[in-house]
């Protein structure tokens, strides 16, 4: 089981992702704090909850679809940017760097190749990958 665990998460921008699920978890928490904590909450309640949710959806999609990565990568950028300036300084900022933390993994994550080994007859099979051999040209 654990196996399987680490294989799915290698697959996907698993760390990316639950960044965006904190951070989206963050932001959606803070209008819901005591009066104590929150000392004046207004109409920036409903905003906070609504780019929370953005950001958690996207974080869960980068997890599920890992094809969309780039387009949920870029979303939670923008999600946790304007937070920042419409809630409450992006959850006292830590939602906001949770959140261009996150968006930018999940941005910048790229599958794996496929790690097959190449047939020992093939040109350039012998040269790592990476070393700057390049394989012998045909005359």
């Amino acid at each position: 089981m654990l196996l399987t665990w680490r294989r799915w998460r290698r697959a996907r921008p698993f760390w990316g992702g639950l960044a965006a699920v904190l951070a989206g978890s963050e932001l959606c928490a803070i209008p819901l704090a005591p009066l104590k904590i929150m000392l004046q909450q207004g109409i920036a309640g409903i905003p906070s909850v609504l780019m929370g949710l953005v950001m958690i959806v996207m974080g869960l999609s980068a997890w599920f679809t890992p094809h969309y990565r780039g387009l949920a990568g870029v979303l939670t950028v923008l999600c946790a940017a304007a937070a920042l300036v419409m809630s409450n300084l992006g959850g006292f900022l830590l939602g906001t760097i949770l959140g261009i933390l996150g968006g930018s993994m999940m941005f910048a994550w790229q599958p794996a190749p496929d790690a097959a080994p190449a047939e020992p007859g093939a040109p350039g099979a012998d040269a790592e990958p990476g070393d700057g051999a390049a394989a012998p040209s045909a005359p």
